[in-house]
């Protein structure tokens, strides 16, 4: 078995023979420390910080599609400029910037399979420079707001039955803990998760050394055990939407579903809301690890 779209991933040699072609390529490091792209990066790759550059100032919400364009326009990027994104916690935030850029319509992009630290344990070259490129003119684009879930389009998805994937920790799909406890800031009032979602945490798709399994391991984790079904119209999601992004990258374009969608309100938007459903598993004081948890199981 094949992944559904290949092209979706380039390898770190490809992108190391493409270094040179600023002018078809745009590597992009997006990272959840945004301080190490400072201490070394791909030649010739820009950056782009989730907090300062996606998200609006003031309110929870992306930056407006205008903004978009002239952070495009900034980094030398064209709508037939093809973006490769890479970066740390084996491409976690690498596939977040991704999803926000296909939401802004921008589709011409991959993910360097293993991202950052396959990039430096293999010893390829590496600069300290910060490059420019000509600013270009980028169009205001057009929203895609099918891959994207709000509250509301959650409740009515629970009421259909729909397919839903927590890919969360284990700890937090059951109700232990109501955030990552390296993250306080992100935290909720109320632990737990949406009912009828299964747990399956975004780090099982990947391989130790961070590249992404192949399509018959994930087919069987997402299919197989899961249960779901390329058919499936699905919502994931996590904390604040970037794990999720991981999951919604893997049933995209790694198994072609063809309808995936990321709330990315996600559980500090969930587990603060008055009045929505909240579902806790049965756990006792040592709960066990399995891989997934569904609340009917």
């Amino acid at each position: 078995m094949e992944y559904a779209h290949p092209e979706m991933l380039m390898t770190t040699d490809q992108v190391e023979a493409i270094l040179h072609d600023t002018e078809h390529y745009r590597i992009i490091e997006a990272d959840e420390n945004p301080l190490l792209y400072s201490a070394g990066h791909i030649p010739g790759a820009v950056q782009v910080d989730w907090l300062t550059n996606f998200w609006h100032p003031v309110r929870r919400e992306f930056i407006e599609p205008e903004e978009f364009a002239r952070l495009c326009s900034r980094l030398g990027i064209t709508p037939e400029t093809t973006v490769i994104f890479y970066g740390d916690q084996s491409n976690w935030w690498a596939c977040h910037a991704l999803w926000v850029f296909n939401y802004f319509g921008h589709s011409k992009c991959c993910i360097m399979d293993g991202g950052r630290s396959k990039w430096f344990n293999e010893r390829k070259p590496v600069s300290w420079d910060v490059p420019t490129y000509p600013e270009t003119n980028y169009p205001v684009p057009t929203i895609v707001s099918s891959i994207r879930a709000y509250r509301d389009d959650v409740l009515r998805h629970i009421e259909r039955r729909g397919k839903l994937v927590d890919v969360r920790s284990r700890s937090e799909f059951d109700g232990v803990v109501t955030h990552n406890p390296d993250f306080p800031q992100e935290s909720a009032l109320r632990a737990g998760h949406i009912p009828g979602a299964i747990n399956v945490p975004w780090n099982m798709a990947v391989r130790e050394n961070g590249t992404f399994k192949t399509a018959d391991e994930l087919y069987r984790i997402y299919c197989n055990e899961g249960r779901l079904s390329p058919d499936d119209d699905v919502v994931v999601y996590c904390r604040i939407g970037e794990r999720s992004s991981h999951t919604w990258f893997v049933l995209r374009y790694l198994l072609g579903f063809r309808s995936v969608r990321n709330y990315d309100g996600s559980w500090t938007e969930w587990g603060n809301l008055v009045g929505v459903p909240i579902e806790r598993s049965s756990v006792s004081s040592t709960p066990a690890e399995p891989f997934m948890h569904t609340a009917e199981s």
